[in-house]
């Protein structure tokens, strides 16, 4: 199993979606946002916890938690080895949660106890994936995408949360800052998602090969497919 990482509003929807439809061998495993962002007992969590973060950080994130565990202990046993799954409980951890720490929207026992959670939960149960592949773009670029979708529940979110997402993304990607070395030794495959691939065909065709590539180096001997798209396969609309 593969992961699918970057901040939201980078294009990871968009970019599965161009997998799905060009690279149909491998198995996308998508992100169940519905299980926080819309209602639950009549409130949106999502959208409670960007109106109202110190009130809502510790139920948002232990939620969160508890459901992406449950989908990864279940996909790293029943999942094709070419499965890429869409963000993951370490990003949950090092990005968003971890943000919420240093901004001061957990108390002290809260967090105390969202550690013992993610230790026992994560940590001890979840298998670390064959690979990450992070979609990387600028939060302006981020921020603008997120305003165009205009989903339920992040009418809330500011630039200025967009930019610390960017930075935990980039420590837990690239400079691998305060990770767990059984997650910091798993490769990064990093991909310029500042491209609008809906447009720009020729580099999504690139992508999908590298993505190809990249899973078969991993996985070795077990086949995924050649890592050979011709551009010319792509049409210009993507949905």
């Amino acid at each position: 199993m593969f992961i699918l990482e970057g901040n939201t509003g980078v294009g990871k929807s968009t970019f599965l979606k161009l997998l799905q439809e060009h690279a149909p061998e491998i198995s996308v495993i998508q992100e169940s946002v519905d299980s926080w962002a819309f209602q639950m007992h009549g409130q949106s969590l999502l959208g409670n916890f960007y109106e109202n973060p110190k009130r809502w950080a510790y139920t948002m994130e232990t939620m969160t938690m508890m459901t992406r565990v449950r989908e990864h202990t279940y996909h790293q046993v029943h999942a094709q080895p070419a499965s890429l799954m869409e963000r993951s409980v370490y990003s949950g951890h090092y990005c968003f949660a971890k943000n919420g720490h240093v901004e001061g929207f957990f108390t002290g026992l809260e967090w105390e106890v969202y550690l013992k959670w993610m230790e026992f939960m994560v940590l001890d149960t979840c298998k670390p994936p064959r690979g990450f592949i992070y979609l990387q773009a600028s939060p302006e670029s981020c921020f603008a995408r997120l305003r165009e979708r205009a989903r339920v529940g992040e009418e809330a979110v500011t630039l200025e949360y967009m930019e610390q997402l960017h930075d935990w993304h980039e420590k837990f990607m690239i400079t691998r800052e305060g990770i767990d070395p059984r997650v910091a030794q798993v490769p990064v495959l990093v991909l310029d998602a500042t491209v609008d691939l809906r447009r720009n065909t020729a580099v999504a065709a690139s992508y999908v090969a590298q993505v190809k590539a990249f899973m078969q180096d991993r996985i070795g001997s077990e086949q995924v497919v050649p890592a050979r798209v011709a551009s010319g396969e792509f049409t210009e609309n993507f949905g």
